[in-house]
């Protein structure tokens, strides 16, 4: 790995001790460059030829519109968690469902969170396809962060406004913190490093410009809360803004939940030891697995889609309205008998026949066990959807977090007595 210094400490004084805050240099990585070997070459290329084949999925589904929704509820659920939210893909379809039908009916907090991240990302994207629209700057960061953080954990920390007192990452204080982030007076001249970065004429690859700007935010961390989450979004919107995907497809929050613990240690590495060419090797891991994950997912759940319908259609009795119902399914999963009535625009009676026939015929399953209020949910497409989401993955790797959180602690104070010597 080649040596390079990828930015400066420098000492401020927070909560009565002083700490040692980075500073990184700008974008791209110089002295020495980007060291495009010929691993982290063939790293690459697999990479772009993944999200070829997801990008070419996406143009040769049935329904372009409930493959979308699938997989951006997915990141949206898979990027809360990181950040601690525990919210599941089921409670979000589940509040969707009933949010159809009654309006009045507020989400938890938890699910509220995952609501707004979705807000986000659809307000960012019709900014950037709108000619009148925001350009990707810093400007529509905020205003994104704005909608991410509205009325949610941290929505008292200034949403949408870049920060003025200094935070930290880990530890109970910033003297303790595993990683400091620039101090508010210098955010001005690293933000419009960041902006002008994003609009530059760079050879590198834009994929590998994408890797580069996601560690550049979250190392700097503009705002006071909700950073992660907007971090990961902007990849998101890079691969759009760059035509490397076309739509939001990829979920790329599940390979850094998945592998939680390297990614914030790869994070570290860069700022530590001036190790790009390692962030960058995870990076382009992650986007070529969950880019193939992907398409694989969306070829069984099609297949699923097909052979069900199949068996609807010949299933004796089944109705016009339930068939109609049943193509409805793959965008809403959980269903209520008042959503039915909307969705179908029928009566009660005849949205519950719909979904008696769709529970007989072995697509609907009642998940309450109750009597009145009952919801049902489209089981097989749902369990292949979630996979990765649920809590009880992330409950096994909170040891594994608290374990690499003191990793970091401990290269943080070896860095700073280095820093001191």
């Amino acid at each position: 790995m080649p040596e390079r210094i990828t930015g400066r400490y420098e000492r401020t004084a927070m909560g009565g001790e002083e700490v040692a805050a980075f500073v990184p240099h700008p974008l791209p990585p110089a002295n020495p460059p980007i060291a495009l070997d010929a691993k982290l070459a063939e790293r690459l290329r697999v990479a772009e030829q993944a999200l070829v084949r997801l990008e070419l999925a996406g143009e040769m589904v049935p329904s372009l519109d409930w493959y979308i929704y699938a997989f951006v509820r997915k990141e949206a659920v898979l990027s809360s968690q990181i950040e601690g939210t525990q919210a599941t893909l089921v409670d979000l379809l589940t509040f969707e469902a009933q949010e159809s039908a009654e309006p009045s009916t507020p989400p938890t907090a938890d699910v509220e969170e995952v609501c707004n991240y979705l807000d986000a990302l659809a307000y960012s994207r019709a900014q950037l396809a709108d000619p009148k629209g925001l350009p990707l700057s810093m400007r529509l960061l905020s205003q994104t962060h704005r909608r991410l953080m509205r009325g949610v954990r941290g929505a008292e920390k200034a949403p949408g406004e870049v920060r003025r007192s200094q935070n930290w990452i880990g530890g109970s204080r910033p003297g303790n913190a595993a990683y400091v982030p620039p101090p508010p007076h210098v955010l001005g001249e690293v933000l419009s490093a960041f902006e002008r970065y994003l609009h530059t004429d760079d050879p590198l690859p834009p994929l590998i410009r994408a890797g580069l700007l996601h560690v550049q935010f979250e190392t700097i961390h503009p705002y006071l809360d909700g950073n992660g989450r907007l971090g990961r979004l902007l990849v998101t919107l890079l691969l759009e803004h760059w035509r490397l995907l076309t739509r939001p497809l990829l979920y790329l929050s599940l390979f850094f939940k998945r592998h939680r613990e390297d990614y914030y240690r790869r994070l570290n590495a860069v700022r530590v030891d001036g190790d790009w060419e390692g962030w960058l090797d995870f990076f382009l891991d992650g986007v070529a697995t969950i880019a193939d994950e992907a398409v694989a997912s969306a070829r069984e759940l099609f297949a699923l889609v097909a052979s069900d319908r199949a068996r609807m259609l010949a299933y004796d009795g089944m109705s016009i309205v339930a068939l109609k119902l049943f193509e409805l399914l793959p965008s809403h999963p959980v269903v209520t008998v008042a959503s039915v009535m909307k969705l179908a625009n029928t009566t009660k009676p005849t949205a519950g026949r719909a979904i008696e026939l769709l529970v007989a015929g072995g697509v609907l399953v009642e998940t309450t066990g109750k009597k009145r209020d009952r919801s049902f949910v489209y089981q097989a497409y749902l369990d292949r959807l979630r996979a990765g989401t649920d809590l009880d993955e992330q409950a096994q790797q909170r040891e594994r977090v608290r374990t690499s959180t003191t990793k970091m602690m401990g290269i943080r104070r070896d860095t700073l007595k280095k820093l001191a010597d």
